[in-house]
């Protein structure tokens, strides 16, 4: 089993900044890849940014150039910093990680970014 926990998010206002974490723990594979998705209020979770263990990184386009995410695999630890920061960005931020051999998923439960105007 494997548990994820993240802390860094808030109230801030738009052009400002937010570094989200998440910590994983238990049975981690090896072979996995970390990242963030989101939910707005009345839509659909969407993907924001995932960084394979390998360091390969996707974005979803409305964040490009603004988020970056890292990751240390030896405290298995995600990072996501947020940047200059809209108030469509406001949603609750999830945690993920899938385990490649397995295909198994894990979420976090949420922080939440609210992005005032």
């Amino acid at each position: 089993q494997v548990q994820l926990v993240e802390s860094g998010g808030g109230l801030v206002q738009a052009g400002g900044s937010l570094r989200l974490s998440c910590a994983a723990s238990g049975s981690i594979a090896s072979i996995n890849v970390m990242g963030w998705y989101r939910q707005a209020p009345g839509k659909q979770r969407e993907l924001v940014a995932v960084i394979t263990s390998g360091g390969i990184t996707t974005f979803a386009n409305s964040v490009k150039g603004r988020f970056t995410i890292s990751r240390d695999n030896a405290k298995n630890t995600v990072f996501l910093q947020m940047n200059s920061l809209k108030p469509e960005d406001t949603a609750v931020y999830y945690c993920h990680l899938v385990a490649i051999a397995t295909m198994t998923n894990y979420w976090g439960q949420g922080t939440n970014v609210t992005v005032s105007s």
